[in-house]
């Protein structure tokens, strides 16, 4: 009864926070506050002071910034330009046609930035003009485009699973690597539906592309080769063992000044507009560093909270009495994801519930790494859901089309999405595989 009643007053205060307009961090570290005051003998503002201070000095932390750096760099170049004249040509034959790009463009925007927003505008703000041109219908360009931007989250660098990883202290590494299956299927099942379609609906598809000599598609292609030359590095320094996640994020962003700095110059951007752009996108990456900060300092302390009262404990013991098996657990905690992603973005989601959630999965002997993976397919449906979905946010600004219509038209990839947690769950090797048999580093 008494962690009943404690469970009632963390959810009261953190939804009258919440509803009251206070920021996400700034509401996590007063629910700890006052359930430290309420419910515990030990003095909040020493425990929150030491809690933020240790939690906020990982080292681990370090590639987060970084990332992000790398990604606020990468939006400020002709990277999308690029990259749809450089997959146009061999996306156009296939079933769907060049919405294919949507997805593809999505994946490999996603290897060098981590950020599902950053990939969506990215690729947005070329492909949208471009499929309308050639008459796409509207309501497959903006739910490809909405769905495939997820994969910002899943294939790394990934910003929720480093969060993840520093919230459970987990391998960065680790993480990443189970990440890049799971997203190339995510992406394949996004084109088989994209070629289903096309196949369904035939009288939508707009006339097919002119052919294209192999040699002029070759060509082409060579505009692909500075995101991928940067992919490999950073990925691929992780992937063989030569670096850790931080390290590898730090070539990330010196490859991303490269290929912003030589593309400026290659194309005639004055020496001083290359500059501004540099410094517009440290100023971007400060301010996003710094909001997903203050959560994980007032996820922290709200976990050390949780902690002193017993509540996690508890919730994991009455799990355990429930007798649930492990798949059981995962569908419950699907819908229960689903439903708070519908007014918490998906990083809030993450460090908000870790504190009660992860003793139940580690006592359920379910693989963490795994559970990561899930954790960011159930945190992508949360970015296409309304009313809080974020992508559907930056759509309605990119299109002007009301939020219901986008809603809509990216209903089918979000069903997607949960075919995929079932592939998941029958498949588990899907994300465990790459991490427990490729080289690593230690560390982050």
């Amino acid at each position: 009864m008494e962690q009943l009643a404690l469970s009632a007053v963390f959810v009261f205060v953190l939804f009258l926070l919440l509803g009251s307009g206070v920021w996400v961090g700034l509401a996590l570290m007063g629910v700890a506050y006052v359930g430290m005051e309420l419910f515990t003998s030990r003095p909040p503002g020493d425990a929150m002071i030491t809690t933020i201070w240790t939690s906020s000095s990982s080292w681990a932390l370090t590639a987060l910034p970084l990332f992000i750096w790398m990604g606020e760099i990468l939006y400020r170049t002709r990277l999308s330009e690029d990259m749809f004249r450089g997959l146009a040509p061999w996306m156009a034959r296939l079933p769907g046609g060049l919405l294919h790009t949507n997805i593809v463009g999505c994946t490999v925007f996603a290897a060098v930035s981590g950020s599902s927003a950053a990939t969506l505008t990215t690729v947005g703000k070329m492909s949208i003009p471009e499929l309308r041109r050639r008459g796409y219908p509207e309501r497959m360009t903006i739910g490809t485009l909405a769905g495939a931007a997820t994969l910002g989250l899943m294939i790394p660098p990934s910003l929720t699973l480093i969060v993840y990883g520093v919230t459970i202290n987990e391998s960065i590494s680790k993480l990443f690597l189970a990440g890049i299956l799971p997203g190339i299927v995510l992406a394949g099942m996004f084109m088989l539906y994209v070629a289903a379609w096309s196949f369904v609906r035939p009288q939508e598809v707009p006339p097919p592309e002119p052919p294209m000599r192999l040699l002029r598609k070759l060509r082409e292609s060579l505009f692909l080769v500075p995101v991928i030359l940067l992919v490999l590095l950073v990925i691929g320094s992780m992937y063989l063992g030569f670096a850790t996640a931080t390290e590898a994020a730090s070539f990330g962003v010196i490859g991303a000044f490269i290929l912003s700095g030589l593309q400026g110059l290659f194309i005639g951007t004055p020496l001083g507009e290359i500059g501004r752009n540099w410094l517009s996108a440290l100023m971007g990456a400060t301010r996003t560093s710094a909001m997903i900060a203050l959560i994980l300092m007032g996820a922290a302390f709200l976990s050390l909270a949780m902690g002193f009262t017993g509540l996690p404990r508890a919730l994991a013991e009455f799990i355990a009495s429930l007798e649930l098996t492990p798949t059981t657990l995962i569908l419950a905690l699907m819908v229960f994801y689903i439903i708070i992603g519908c007014f918490l973005d998906g990083i809030s989601s993450v460090v908000l519930t870790m504190a009660v959630v992860e003793p139940m999965v580690r006592q359920a002997g379910i693989d963490v790494i795994w559970f990561g993976i899930f954790i960011v397919v159930v945190v992508e449906m949360a970015q296409i859901t309304p009313p809080i979905g974020f992508n559907l946010f930056v759509l309605q600004g990119m299109t002007t089309h009301e939020m219901n219509y986008i809603a809509r038209a990216a209903l089918p990839m979000f069903l997607i999405m949960v075919v995929m947690v079932f592939i998941l769950i029958l498949f588990p090797d899907l994300a465990t595989y790459l991490p427990n048999n490729m080289v690593q580093r230690p560390g982050g």
